[in-house]
């Protein structure tokens, strides 16, 4: 770099890209790729070293921000002007293949950071392990044949119908005591949360039910079990594995249950970029010492004012300055020789500073103590040693 043949390509991982030519020979390198619906893990692998491991960690926020864009483009509608229902304008109607927000963010983000991998490395072969959920037999071990396609609500016109014979009838928490007979279906997580699904409704009588609102009374319910992952799994896994064959010339898919026998058989501890290494094959090869952790981070909040107004008929703004004193929100930043990034900001110029594991480093950080690293960037990515110590 001092005699001017090599740049800087990015900090994180360290790369530089030679300005002469070179030769073309590049050793096999086999990237394992542990998939999952809450966090990826990656482990690039030869035959005798592991050159590249990472976790990331992908959004989970997308489906409770859809809901809040849906409640307030409807209050908004309401508010300005009457407009009447519209019902051949889904999406689905329109496009093949169409896949919800939440789960096109997964797919695209397994694809974004493989792609990142092969900007730095020589990628010879991708192994992917991918795993399929029968969330019918989860629920029902016994399930068999044509009991598939008759699913807990045949028979019934309506969800609401059927949780009301379910809970035969009767309030679930007072049990008839309070001699209500006008009976109402609760949501045990908020709709945003838990969904529509019958294990997140129960039967209330209309006493309880207005009780609980006010705050009067708790509820003692069984929480409801999400499948939400095992279901993102199921649907992504066939997403991501056809759209790396168009991309990348060796792709081949791997199971579950055969990482674990490797893992086990190998002595290796159970975390998603120990998987990772075991999915690349390469098991003689030197374990590396560092790994970078990555997130995904939303940059950018679309929502211009609060819902609610102030006096007066005002509205708050609910967007902060872009840029407080030449610094940004998840800008990565050095403050007295630790490295860590900009989780909150305000405008007299002290800063929210933390890990990517939400560890903190300073509530209130001043501007003027503070060495810009790094823009934002969709994906934030920080070195780690094995031992969990950050690395400069």
């Amino acid at each position: 770099m001092k005699d001017g043949k090599a740049k800087v390509v990015r900090r994180t991982p360290f790369t530089i890209q030679l300005l002469y030519d070179s030769p073309e020979y590049t050793q096999v390198i086999t990237l394992g790729v542990d998939a999952g619906s809450k966090v990826v893990g990656l482990s690039a692998t030869t035959e005798k070293k592991e050159l590249f491991v990472s976790e990331i960690t992908l959004r989970d926020d997308i489906p409770e921000l859809l809901s809040t864009r849906r409640q307030n483009r409807r209050t908004r509608r309401n508010r300005l002007r009457y407009r009447m229902a519209r019902f051949l304008n889904r999406t689905t109607s329109k496009k093949e293949g169409w896949l919800a927000p939440s789960v096109k963010h997964k797919v695209d983000s397994h694809l974004k950071v493989i792609e990142n991998v092969h900007r730095i490395l020589p990628i010879s072969r991708i192994v992917i392990e991918t795993a399929s959920f029968d969330i019918q037999k989860i629920r029902n071990p016994e399930i068999s044949g044509r009991e598939y396609q008759q699913g807990e609500q045949l028979g019934f016109w309506n969800t609401r119908e059927y949780v009301l014979w379910r809970d035969k009838h009767e309030c679930q928490h007072c049990h008839g005591k309070s001699k209500d007979r006008v009976l109402n279906v609760h949501y045990k997580e908020s709709r945003k949360t838990g969904g529509d699904s019958p294990g997140n409704l129960v039967t209330l009588c209309e006493t309880c039910h207005k009780s609980h609102h006010a705050g009067r009374i708790q509820l003692k319910l069984t929480p409801n079990k999400s499948y939400r992952d095992a279901s993102f799994m199921g649907i992504m896994r066939w997403y991501v594995y056809n759209s790396l064959q168009k991309l990348y010339p060796d792709v081949s898919m791997t199971y579950g249950y055969i990482t674990k026998n490797n893992r086990i058989r190998n002595n290796i501890e159970k975390t998603h970029s120990a998987d990772a290494y075991c999915i690349s094959g390469n098991f003689n090869a030197i374990r590396s010492n560092e790994i970078y952790n990555q997130a995904f981070k939303r940059k950018h909040n679309r929502q211009i004012h609060k819902a609610n107004f102030l006096k007066g008929g005002k509205k708050k703004l609910n967007q902060s300055a872009y840029e407080v004193k030449g610094f940004r929100l998840f800008d990565h930043v050095r403050y007295r020789d630790e490295e860590c990034f900009i989780f909150g900001k305000r405008t007299s110029g002290y800063f929210d500073l933390r890990k990517l594991d939400g560890s903190v480093v300073h509530r209130s950080a001043s501007f003027k103590e503070l060495t810009l690293l790094k823009r934002q960037s969709t994906i934030l990515i920080e070195r780690k040693g094995c031992n969990g110590v950050l690395l400069s």
